[in-house]
């Protein structure tokens, strides 16, 4: 017989035991359901415009590895992002309204400063969801959603984090260049220094190292490239190719076809891994593109050491909008729709079209369905694109759509969209006109403009943080 002391140790260690097999249980099931799920990949450009590729019609650019997604996988022509980086880098990633979150005017970029505005570390990215369900998570490139220590990538879901943190760098000083200036290059919460490197090829070969590393189990990498986005520093072979392209456009033409090389360069190390077939790949841009042309730089003594007058804008413009109107910082077409493609060859058919709105907020949902992974537990205002890649017939989710940045909104149901500025109404436009958005219908249209500005106002009280 066992003294009673003896039976209790016995017991423990008998009950300790049957708990560590029963997590190893768990544990492997959870491994082996985790390596049977596809890799995911989120190529999200910056700057690129509504139609700024040859699958959308842009038939002076070169985009052949844009375009070969086009024909991998299901490419959207009503696909609406946000007026600026911020806004739609917490949509894309949470889901959700940007306002959810209080991301309605521009992020903290300079980590040594005071605390400015940051995403909240509550909020449940796509990261976070995939990293709790055995992913691996990386994000290769521009953040803007915060630079504070405890607000950036690796305190919201990613495990491995190369690029800057604000909202744009040059690429061979890794200075962000308005006002006087800072450095913003880090490899996880380091800063570094790079000089003279191209930042665009540092982290597309960031991303290729990284799948490399990664064979043997799912992984989310997203690859956020700070191009098209000025300053318009392109890579030199593709000069010739556009020499005779009238500007803006010609400076532009060569920064998308810059970043298209770049996409293509991933997509490559992919094939070669044979990882292809089961990655899913989302390719967006995160708004129209820019008109920006201001004076450069208006300080001395900057601080990334370039002399004042420097310029680094974006020339004007340079982007392709079609009949639509608008750029970056509006919440006209121009401004709002963007590029967007979802590649699957595993499970998704290829080759297809869907005219039906989306908007960056639907990739959360939707990668969590394929991947089946459980939603988090908090209000998503995204749907998952599913039901309309398969049927072209089927309806968009959305009765109403919602945009909102800094003083400026709009609202849009069916044809008609309804613009304002702070509590004033603006503009009341129908996207069904034969030159959409140029006609104002507030006086025609009283009462629609006023049951819309309702809807934007309640959907403001249910949204805001």
């Amino acid at each position: 017989m066992f003294k009673a002391s003896t039976r209790k140790t016995i017991m423990r260690k008998t009950s300790l035991y049957v708990a560590f097999l029963g997590l190893v249980v768990f544990l492997n099931a959870t491994m082996t359901l985790a390596a049977d799920r596809p890799n995911v990949v989120i190529f999200f450009t910056d700057d690129q415009g509504t139609l700024d590729a040859g699958c959308y019609g842009s038939t002076d650019l070169y985009t052949p590895n844009i375009d070969g997604l086009a024909s991998t996988g299901v490419r959207f022509t009503q696909a609406y992002a946000h007026a600026v980086c911020c806004p739609s880098r917490a949509a894309l990633l949470t889901g959700r309204h940007p306002q959810r979150s209080g991301i309605t005017n521009w992020t903290q970029g300079n980590r040594k400063q005071p605390m400015g505005t940051n995403l909240p570390p509550e909020e449940v990215t796509l990261a976070e969801a995939l990293k709790a369900a055995g992913y691996d998570t990386a994000l290769f490139g521009k953040w803007h959603l915060g630079a504070k220590d405890g607000n950036g990538p690796l305190d919201q879901g990613f495990d491995t984090f190369y690029g800057h943190l604000g909202g744009f760098i040059d690429n061979y000083l890794h200075y962000f260049l308005h006002g006087g200036g800072f450095h913003d290059l880090y490899d996880q919460k380091k800063e570094i220094f790079a000089k003279g490197n191209y930042f665009p090829d540092l982290m597309t070969k960031r991303a290729v190292d990284y799948i490399d590393a990664h064979q043997t189990k799912p992984f989310f990498m997203m690859v956020a490239f700070n191009i098209p986005h000025y300053p318009e520093q392109a890579d030199a072979k593709f000069d010739a190719r556009y020499a005779k392209l009238k500007m803006p456009r010609q400076a532009y033409a060569k920064m998308v076809s810059t970043v298209d090389d770049r996409i293509g360069q991933v997509l490559a190390k992919l094939e070669e891994t044979k990882l292809r077939d089961n990655t899913i790949i989302v390719y967006m841009s995160d708004n129209g593109h820019s008109a920006e042309n201001n004076k450069g730089i208006v300080v001395d003594n900057h601080t990334s050491g370039l002399p004042k007058g420097h310029y680094y804008s974006a020339n004007g413009g340079g982007g392709n909008t079609g009949k639509w109107i608008g750029h970056k910082g509006q919440l006209l077409e121009g401004g709002i729709r963007v590029p967007a493609i979802i590649s699957y060859p595993a499970k998704l058919p290829q080759a297809e079209v869907r005219g039906q709105a989306i908007t960056v907020m639907d990739w959360m949902p939707t990668l969590l369905e394929l991947c089946d992974v459980e939603k988090p537990q908090v209000t998503l205002d995204g749907y998952s694109v599913l039901p309309l890649i398969a049927s072209a017939e089927a309806k968009s989710q959305y009765q109403q759509m919602h945009w909102g940045w800094s003083a400026i909104w709009a609202v849009r149901e069916g044809p008609w969209k309804l613009l304002g500025n702070r509590n004033k109404v603006q503009q009341l436009v129908s996207l069904d006109d034969e030159q959409p958005e140029r006609k104002n219908y507030l006086k025609e249209k009283p009462e629609l403009a006023k049951r819309l500005h309702e809807l934007h106002l309640q959907w403001v009280k249910e949204t805001t943080k």
